[in-house]
């Protein structure tokens, strides 16, 4: 299938693994010309040099903490006009309520809400003056269900969803399509950490804590990057002009609700 978004450039975040690499290589084979941050420079330009490799794109690394002030204004310089935009940062530490003070709230906050907030309203301007633009958010399953040991991140992401919500309906008018992908487990560090602070909590090995997870999967397993890349890839198309302001699910069944 023919995405229709070859040529246009994208900024993807957070993309040197994981599921922003995974966004990154699927654009990449739709034709997309990449801009790609990371905190790391070492991994963030091996992904990319892969990425050229593969797929003949011009791709161009940031490295940088997309959460900083001064990290973001260096890689909006670096990324100029984007057609593309998908946003991404790591989810705060799980704990219990008791645990969290408002600092950490703060810290929450910051990343996984005002930063995707701030990215939009830099990139927003120009997609509206040429008249198209996509903007995929990463967030998460536990916007629809949320999670007891991740209160920090089921605050920023449902704030961050609340906002989207709105803004989405503004400017899909201008050709600007905003929506929100909520990823469920996948193969990623970010589940090798949570797997392994179960294992030590429950004094189990880590293959067993993921074993005791893919049971509570519909689909047995836990998501790949390559899957969550050609989702985002096409909402990021030509397909997606009607799909405005949505939180879309790739959970393998977990969320288990009706709407």
């Amino acid at each position: 299938m023919d995405l229709g978004i070859k040529g246009k450039k994208a900024l993807v975040c957070a993309s040197s693994k994981g599921l922003g690499l995974g966004c990154a290589e699927a654009l990449a084979a739709a034709g997309v010309d990449i801009v790609m941050n990371a905190r790391s420079e070492g991994p963030l330009a091996e992904a990319a040099e892969a990425i050229r490799a593969a797929h003949g794109v011009s791709v161009t690394t940031v490295a940088a903490d997309i959460v900083s002030e001064e990290g973001r204004v260096r890689v909006l310089e670096a990324a100029g006009d984007v057609d593309i935009l998908v946003t991404n940062a790591g989810g705060p530490p799980p704990g219990m309520w008791s645990d969290w003070s408002r600092d950490d709230f703060i810290a929450a906050l910051d990343a996984n809400m005002l930063t995707p907030i701030a990215l939009m309203q830099a990139c927003l301007p120009g997609m509206i003056d040429r008249g198209w633009g996509r903007v995929v958010n990463i967030t998460s399953q536990s916007v629809k269900t949320p999670i007891a040991v991740l209160g920090l991140s089921n605050s920023a992401r449902a704030g961050l969803t609340g906002f989207v919500a709105g803004t989405a309906r503004q400017v899909a008018g201008k050709g600007v399509i905003i929506n929100n992908l909520l990823p469920g487990i996948h193969a990623t560090d970010r589940a090798l950490s949570l797997d392994g602070g179960v294992a030590s909590a429950k004094g189990i090995s880590i293959e067993q804590a993921k074993a005791e997870r893919c049971e509570t999967i519909p689909a047995g397993r836990y998501g790949t990057r390559q899957e969550f890349g050609a989702t985002c890839a096409f909402m990021c198309s030509q397909f997606a002009g009607f799909m405005v302001g949505q939180n879309v699910l790739l959970d393998g069944g977990a969320a288990n609700v009706t709407m």
